[in-house]
């Protein structure tokens, strides 16, 4: 194996055995950020880092309802940092992984200040979106027990949004946005292309309502 496929499967191993997942921010969701964050590098980036970051960004995660949920990618990096210590990771790759941990979040509202952390949080956002996105969206509200949608006004024509009631109302609060938030220009191609899906659901949604 390479370096890369063998520090994968040891984050893999090491997250099997220790990390308690919510389904959305399992290791599965891991691989996948990791897969689409291969196809925004370019030759400049660093790849472990990169990968590390992706594998390690949601080892602390906080429900959306919890008060510390901002909190969440500030604790992760700390305990990423514990974990590849005690693994043997490099460790001039480490401060450039936290801070591509903390600026992964969107509710922490860090700038990523390297392109790892660009690419990083790019790659954690398109999660959100496409099919993806759309399984996600409507398993996180069964999980905090919210409605899939307001039943006399779904897309909300005359109320205000509210995305802590309604799982559809997530759509026009956040989720249609983040393409305008990508950092990278491969990011917010794929971004698009994926919110398009969103839009077809919305309108095929109201056809059939």
């Amino acid at each position: 194996m390479n370096l890369i496929t063998d520090w994968a499967h040891k984050f893999e191993t090491y997250l099997t055995k220790n990390h308690d997942d919510d389904g959305s921010h399992d290791v599965s969701h891991f691989k996948r950020v990791w897969k689409t964050a291969q196809k925004l590098m370019t030759e400049e980036t660093d790849e472990l880092v990169i990968l590390a970051s992706c594998y390690f960004h949601d080892i602390v995660c906080y429900p959306k309802n919890h008060p510390k949920r901002s909190c969440s990618s500030r604790e992760a990096a700390l305990k990423a940092e514990k974990i590849l210590l005690a693994m043997n990771f490099p460790t001039d790759k480490i401060e450039n992984i936290k801070h591509c941990i903390e600026a992964h979040s969107f509710s922490a509202n860090i700038p990523p200040q390297t392109m790892e952390a660009k690419i990083v949080q790019d790659a954690d956002r398109m999660e959100a979106l496409g099919a993806i996105g759309l399984a996600r969206v409507f398993y996180v509200a069964g999980q905090l027990g919210q409605k899939l949608f307001d039943d006399i006004d779904p897309f909300a024509h005359k109320r205000n949004f509210d995305d802590k009631k309604y799982a559809l109302d997530h759509f026009n609060i956040k989720l249609l946005k983040l393409p305008e938030t990508m950092q990278t220009e491969k990011g917010k191609d794929e971004a698009n292309k994926r919110k398009d899906l969103l839009l077809r659901f919305m309108d095929d949604l109201q056809l059939e309502l």
